[in-house]
């Protein structure tokens, strides 16, 4: 496997995993586990482990709460690569790193770790002009984008609770792709405190220190309607995602009143309710008004431009991680079935949205994810089987 700037070897994946497991234990000195009054972590404290098998891949609603950090890989396969038999080896190491057999987790537990692979559209046209995920991105105003961190043939998106299983895990993959792929651009963040936002769901903060993803699909009915790829066979199970990593100017936010920032967002910053009062996991009543006539949720927050009935399209799940590398911002990923879910979301925020005037997106890509795989079924065979 290349990355962009030089060729991995198999003593490089030694070398990068030895030293986040020494960096592991430097760390731990500063653990929970370390503080006055708190004991070792036992066993009901280790993460839930998550199955790597089954109709969806793990790590879009499984777990349910989304773990602390992402790892997202953006690769492109050779030209000669067949996706097929790399498809099913990167499945097969997936299914022992998520097991924690496999010996290039240097021995650290795998806990909550998952594993979401996706190919983007060159792949998927390659397979079928017709199906779901053969559309790139179309371009967007604000972007400051190197043609290196558009678009994409491979996503590998590795979550885990535990911050240093991400670069070992990516490292492991990619030492088994070997030079059949070449690395684009990669991107680590981590999701902020989770909130109560009812119904027994959570959303976490993000930088910008709103609650974030509350309205998406979350029951099992909204998920089969907006999230999950009904057909054709070859991606029934999988989805479509979209990552966009973004700088956020939060000198120039973080100087706004809070009622300024407020009105950007359309929400309450300390509980997430919308302006046009209710609860957190309330919609906003669009057309409640003062009694002067002005709107409750201003006509160019961002939570009335992006509304899905506002639209006129479906929910799509969106997570977002924080980032200070290369600068501070947030990497965005949504989930949907259908990519002008996204699409025409943005477009219609492109116009007035209160909220884009502080974002600047540096990466882009689309991705189909592949339906989810077993022993008996490899990944990414139903398309390239």
């Amino acid at each position: 496997m290349k990355r962009a700037d030089h060729h991995p070897s198999r003593r490089r994946f030694l070398d990068v995993s030895g030293a986040m497991v020494a960096a592991g234990l430097t760390a731990g000195c500063t653990s929970d586990s370390a503080q006055p009054g708190r004991h070792a972590p036992s066993a009901a404290a280790t993460p839930k482990p998550v199955a790597a098998t089954g109709r969806h891949q793990a790590g879009i609603t499984l777990p349910q709460q989304a773990q602390a950090n992402l790892l997202a890989v953006v690769a492109d396969l050779g030209a000669d690569v067949a996706p097929g038999p790399l498809l099913a080896e990167l499945g097969q190491a997936i299914r022992t790193l998520v097991a924690g057999t496999d010996p290039r987790l240097m021995g650290l537990p795998p806990g909550d770790l998952t594993v979401t692979v996706g190919v983007g559209p060159r792949l998927v046209r390659a397979a079928g002009a017709s199906l779901p995920g053969t559309a790139d991105l179309p371009r967007f105003s604000r972007e400051r984008i190197a043609p290196r961190a558009r678009g994409g043939d491979l996503l590998i998106q590795i979550c885990a609770g535990d911050a240093l299983l991400l670069p070992v895990v990516a490292a492991a993959l990619l030492d088994q792709a070997g030079d059949r792929v070449r690395e684009r651009w990669r991107q680590s963040g981590r999701r902020g405190t989770n909130v109560s936002v009812g119904k027994g769901l959570t959303a976490p903060r993000n930088p910008l220190g709103f609650i974030d993803g509350i309205v998406g699909p979350h029951t099992t009915a909204e998920q089969q309607r907006d999230l999950w790829l009904a057909g054709p066979p070859a991606v029934a199970g999988g989805t479509l995602a979209v990552l966009r990593r973004m700088e956020l100017d939060l000198p120039r936010f973080a100087a706004l009143s809070v009622a300024e920032q407020e009105a950007v967002f359309g929400r309450r910053r300390a509980s997430g309710v919308p302006l046009s009062g209710g609860t957190a996991d309330s919609g906003p009543m669009l057309g409640a008004k003062t009694p002067d006539g002005r709107y409750l949720v201003p006509a160019d927050a961002h939570v009335r431009r992006a509304h899905a009935t506002v639209v006129g399209v479906g929910l799509m799940l969106r997570r977002s991680y924080s980032t200070d590398d290369p600068a501070p911002g947030l990497l965005f990923i949504s989930f949907q079935n259908d990519l002008r879910t996204f699409t025409a979301t943005l477009t219609h925020m492109d116009t007035s949205d209160a909220l884009l005037p502080f974002t600047t997106t540096t990466a882009s890509a689309t991705f189909l994810i592949l339906p989810g795989f077993d022993r008996q079924r490899p990944l990414g065979s139903q398309l390239f089987g």
